[in-house]
């Protein structure tokens, strides 16, 4: 599995991971005061979560900046 295809299945794993803990707070918030663990576990999976989206957001614009550096280096080669 090449790289990009890996960051995205990380990233849907991820979200399954953060959406779990999510509803499992908001499951132990509704019986009482929940454990101050629970309540910061859907953090970890959210930072990992934002680093592989911003990977992806940023893929098309890297595409676009190595299309335009590889055409300016084919136009200074001629």
């Amino acid at each position: 599995m090449d790289w990009n295809k890996w960051v995205r299945q990380t990233h849907r794993w991820l979200s399954i991971v953060f959406t779990m803990t999510v509803v499992a707070n908001f499951a132990a918030m509704a019986l009482g005061k929940p454990p101050t663990w629970l309540v910061y576990s859907p953090l970890p999976p959210l930072f990992l979560m934002l680093s592989t989206g911003l990977y992806m957001f940023m893929l098309p614009y890297a595409a676009k900046w190595r299309a335009r550096q590889a055409t300016a280096a084919a136009c200074r080669g001629l």
